[in-house]
């Protein structure tokens, strides 16, 4: 599993450009970004480099950021591939919470939010190509994870 950084974020114009323009002022690199909508707020989900280092760096400026545990698997960029990995999961009777795509270099990552217990027994058992947090991200902020 790997580090997903999660921001909750106020409605209104220009707060996610100015929450983005922080983390580049910063030199964080975000590798995908998800925005979903509540009545109020946004939920950002961001995978980046140094995500425990970014969440730390967004509450310093009156964010409410933390990270959350995801699974990043890797697939083909071909028609069909969500779906054969999502009944992968079923079958492995994990649930999926969300799921969003991302690049990085050449691969192509679906990143999960997935619930099933035990649930590091049934990622395993699945036979899914998971990435690691090296595969995303520097891999010194996975040495200091």
């Amino acid at each position: 599993m790997i580090e997903q950084l999660t921001v909750c974020l106020p409605d209104g114009p220009g707060k996610l450009a100015a929450m983005c323009g922080l983390l580049g002022h910063n030199g964080v690199q975000i590798h995908a970004l998800m925005v979903a909508e509540t009545v109020d707020f946004g939920i950002i989900r961001v995978i980046c480099d140094r995500p425990r280092h970014t969440a730390e760096l967004l509450c310093g400026a009156g964010y409410n950021a933390m990270c959350t545990r995801v699974v990043a698997v890797e697939v083909q960029n071909v028609p069909g591939a969500l779906g054969t990995l999502l009944d992968r999961l079923s079958s492995c009777d994990l649930n999926v919470e969300y799921a969003y795509t991302c690049c990085v270099d050449s691969r192509t990552a679906d990143i999960i939010k997935v619930t099933g217990e035990p649930l590091e027994i049934k990622l395993r058992e699945s036979g899914l190509a998971l990435l690691t947090a090296a595969d995303l991200y520097d891999p010194d902020e996975v040495a200091r994870a």
